[in-house]
């Protein structure tokens, strides 16, 4: 299956659960692998036989922006949906963590795989 990449998208939004992470927006970063068959993209050269990842990373920035989730969990599932109910899009695999947010630590973080049914 081909694979769509969107890598270290780096949003600012309000997600935790302490009332420090919920005053103000912090550094999310997100990596997205989307799974589809962009085999007519590749042999038309048209952005409309595949899923167009500028739109995809438009709606992530957009909604992880405005959503104030208290998980990277909830957030994740949230980026999931979003990609899932592109046309075309097949499967997705969702990665969010918050830099920073344990010490000693790079960042933290989850990763997902969703497939439609």
């Amino acid at each position: 299956m081909d694979r769509i990449l969107i890598s270290d998208l780096l949003i600012r939004g309000v997600i935790g659960i302490s009332e420090k992470e919920r005053e103000q927006p912090q550094d999310i970063l997100v990596n997205i692998t989307i799974f589809a068959d962009i085999a007519r993209a590749g042999s038309s050269d048209d952005v409309n036989d595949s899923v167009n990842y500028r739109t995809v990373a438009k709606k992530v920035l957009a909604h992880t922006e405005t959503i104030k989730r208290y998980t990277v969990e909830a957030l994740a599932s949230d980026i999931a949906a979003l990609v899932l109910a592109e046309p075309g899009v097949l499967g997705v695999q969702v990665r969010v963590e918050k830099p920073g947010a344990v010490r000693f630590s790079r960042s933290v973080g989850v990763e997902i795989v969703r497939m439609k049914e």
